[in-house]
């Protein structure tokens, strides 16, 4: 296991996080460390105001004006509406005009990725710019192995998405293994149970994509929601945004 987090100047986090497994003895680095570690690796440094975009600083204008803070889709959308409209939506009310709830060509936020290979090896990675307007510091479940990505060839690979607080407190990704290896439960069945009713119960939105031992897969969502898609070898891609 691997993980970066408070990073700004690493074009690929992700890479960074693969370097942390591979090239040292730790599990997490963050902030200048990360970088520093990035940079010793000899991974591709760019300047934070590259990830900077029009795109992007709408979306936040959009959140700081609604005094909310917001999952990246739900940030798209509401940059989508106020674009269409020429009003800035309520955020507390949710009112939606003009637009479908996941806007599908202004998709940003978490890439996850799973996939199991043909020794049997299964694998997970996961990079998120976070919240939309979150408070300085704040680190969400994607770089917190066990919360929103986790691995095991005994059970499966788990890459989630949603509102990080949650995962984290339901160390989602490893529950879902969790239940697969002390409960007997199916891929299917444990990670229904967790995005369904685990993470409902106390507020949380989102889902996962998961691959098991077997190659079954499960991609289940609790939003209005979820962007996914899978390939096995010989066939064709599959792809969704909705149910």
């Amino acid at each position: 296991a691997g993980a970066v987090a408070c990073v700004s100047r690493i074009r690929y986090p992700v890479r960074a996080a693969r370097a942390v497994m591979e090239r040292s003895g730790h599990v997490l680095f963050v902030a200048a460390g990360a970088e520093a570690f990035a940079e010793a690796a000899g991974l591709e440094m760019v300047a934070p105001d590259y990830f900077s975009t029009e795109a992007r600083r709408e979306q936040l204008r959009c959140a700081l004006a609604a005094n909310a803070t917001l999952l990246d889709h739900d940030g798209a959308a509401m940059t989508a509406r106020a674009t269409q409209t020429g009003v800035r939506p309520d955020a507390q009310s949710g009112a939606q005009t003009g637009t479908t709830p996941l806007d599908e060509n202004r998709k940003f936020g978490t890439v996850g990725a799973v996939a199991l290979d043909a020794q049997g090896n299964l694998a997970a990675a996961t990079s998120t710019g976070g919240l939309t307007n979150k408070l300085a510091g704040r680190v969400g479940d994607t770089p917190l192995i066990g919360a929103g990505n986790y691995a095991d060839n005994r059970t499966a690979a788990v890459s989630c998405t949603g509102t990080g607080e949650m995962f984290m407190r339901t160390v989602a990704a490893y529950d879902v293994c969790a239940r697969m290896a002390y409960g007997g439960q199916s891929l299917e069945a444990a990670a229904h149970e967790l995005v369904m009713t685990s993470l409902p119960m106390i507020g949380g939105s989102g889902g996962l994509i998961a691959v098991d031992a077997k190659g079954n897969i499960c991609l289940p969502f609790n939003s209005e929601g979820m962007y996914r898609g899978f390939a096995r070898v010989g066939e064709a891609l599959q792809t969704a945004i909705y149910r």
